[in-house]
């Protein structure tokens, strides 16, 4: 057992019960589960499951300025989850959850039927975070060597809001987390 994961998990265990996102139909842990199931049942590998999992770890983090998870506020958490998690824990990890919302900017500017898909949640906070990407920022994004699991990632964070999804609990992704340390 490592403690960095018992950390992880006693904080889905304390914080997570808030609704995901300030309105989606799931908590921020049934969120993250979903996320983890649908890149599980798409054969994505041990370390995309465990990003998965952790991609939004920066919304349940506690000591965080409370305006981090203000609706009107983009508080980043892409970027304050990964910054801790790559402390502890590999690229692959690491990378798709610090992407995840610019892949999210990528897929509304690079595939015509994306943004239809977007929960309004998820609409409401693609404009605080600077709306579609621009044909440059396209092309920059497609040079990240992670952009694709961010990609595959992102696809199944919008999945990941179904109230009525029956998962497997956080300890089943023990192991998965277990292959991303470093």
């Amino acid at each position: 057992m490592d403690p960095i994961i018992d950390q992880i998990l006693e904080t889905y265990y304390q914080y997570g019960d808030e609704l995901y996102d300030g309105g989606e139909a799931v908590t921020q842990t049934e969120h993250a589960l979903q996320t983890a199931y649908f890149i599980q049942q798409e054969k994505g590998s041990d370390t995309l499951v465990a990003a998965a999992l952790l991609h939004d770890y920066g919304h349940v983090m506690h000591d965080i300025p409370e305006n981090l998870t203000t609706p009107d506020i983009d508080g980043k958490h892409e970027i304050v989850g990964a910054a801790f998690l790559s402390q502890h824990f590999i690229p692959a990890v690491t990378e798709p959850g610090r992407l995840h919302v610019a892949a999210k900017r990528y897929l509304c500017a690079a595939d015509p039927d994306y943004f239809s898909q977007l929960s309004p949640v998820s609409v409401r906070s693609l404009k605080l975070q600077g709306g579609p990407f621009s044909a440059i920022q396209v092309k920059a994004f497609e040079s990240n060597p992670h952009f694709k699991d961010a990609i595959q990632l992102r696809r199944c964070d919008e999945k990941g809001k179904d109230p009525d999804l029956q998962t497997p609990d956080l300890e089943y992704y023990r192991p998965f987390l277990e292959a991303g340390l470093k």
